[in-house]
């Protein structure tokens, strides 16, 4: 018979322990992950941030994106200014306001490229940004919306629409934005201008603006305080304009005389030119009661003081029975 091997049991310290998990890595035991996992996570992360590139890029085309700007980069003269002046007690509140509690409302721009940008509106805020800059020495920068008119035209809009909600334009500033785009060529005619920049007003309201066209033509940079121009005298002097060929070189001439140093003076030169040669002639005392001043409050609402007469009048489209029972009530409460 064979012999039979006598099998010996297992050594179990031949092979030697397996090491613990817990030892491979100071993080814990790890576990190997598919490279299909690496190749989605990879892809996940870069979609991510195409998707914040995109949506910044749309941002900033459609002018949902505000830029810190340095004052020194903002072309004020990209458009002609629709304001004519700004009141300096006006000013000087904006000023207070930006030195107190910062640039709360942003400017609009355009990229003109190379760094620089057209200013389109909020001529006044860069230009309070700026006197503070003079006044302490800082260096401020100021928010803009970056813009992007389709066309020269749309920029106009945009500022006029702004100024309208904001402050209020006179019928002059109306007017003379109305022709300066149109001189500029921005627009084919006046009447183009004003129904473009104006498409939110009434009929009658444009028919104002328009009347006050020639008042622009012939008389802006000879009259020194058009924007206290009230409605009523505006119109009676648009009308004089276009019948009588001559009347600008006279009224020219008067002011010039005069040496008119505010808009109550101005305005009364103004008046005693619009009389007729009969009523010019007549008694002073008869001539002096067109010697007023018209200014105009806000759209629809214009004042008119006669000065030495003590008396002064508020009428308008825009004077309704709560507002003149407003006005009562204050009055009467005044010492």
């Amino acid at each position: 018979m064979a012999k039979r091997k006598r099998l010996t049991p297992a050594n179990p310290a031949y092979l030697g322990a397996a090491p613990e998990t817990k030892s491979m890595s100071p993080l814990g035991p790890t576990t190997l992950r598919a490279p299909i996992a690496d190749v989605a996570s990879e892809a996940s992360a870069t979609a991510a941030l195409a998707q914040m590139s995109d949506e910044l890029a749309n941002a900033r085309s459609s002018g949902r994106m505000i830029a810190m700007l340095d004052l020194a980069q903002v072309k004020m003269d990209y458009l002609v200014r629709d304001r004519v002046a700004a009141d300096d007690e006006e000013m000087q509140t904006l000023i207070a306001s930006l030195r107190d509690r910062g640039q709360q409302t942003s400017i609009e721009v355009a990229d003109l490229g190379g760094g620089s940008y057209g200013l389109i509106s909020g001529w006044r805020r860069c230009q309070a940004l700026m006197r503070l800059n003079r006044e302490d020495g800082e260096t401020r920068r100021v928010l803009a919306l970056l813009r992007r008119p389709a066309e020269a035209s749309d920029a106009y809009l945009a500022m006029v629409e702004e100024n309208e909600i904001r402050v209020g334009l006179s019928y002059f500033e109306r007017a003379r934005i109305a022709a300066k785009a149109t001189d500029q060529g921005v627009y084919d005619s006046d009447k183009a201008a004003l129904l473009s920049l104006f498409r939110a007003a009434s009929r009658a309201k444009r028919s104002k603006i328009r009347s006050f066209l020639p008042v622009v033509r012939q008389l802006d940079g000879v009259l020194r305080f058009p924007q206290a121009l009230g409605e009523r005298m505006g119109l009676q002097l648009g009308k004089m304009l276009e019948e009588d060929a001559s009347f600008a070189a006279r009224l020219t001439k008067r002011l010039q005389e005069a040496e008119v140093t505010d808009a109550r003076a101005e305005q009364a030169v103004i008046a005693h030119a619009l009389t007729p040669e009969k009523d010019a002639k007549a008694p002073k005392a008869k001539t002096s009661a067109v010697a007023y001043t018209e200014t105009e409050i806000r759209p629809g609402l214009t004042l008119r003081d006669h000065g030495k007469d003590k008396r002064i009048e508020i009428s308008g489209d825009n004077l309704t029975p709560e507002l003149r029972h407003r006005l009562l009530y204050w009055l009467k409460s005044q010492h």
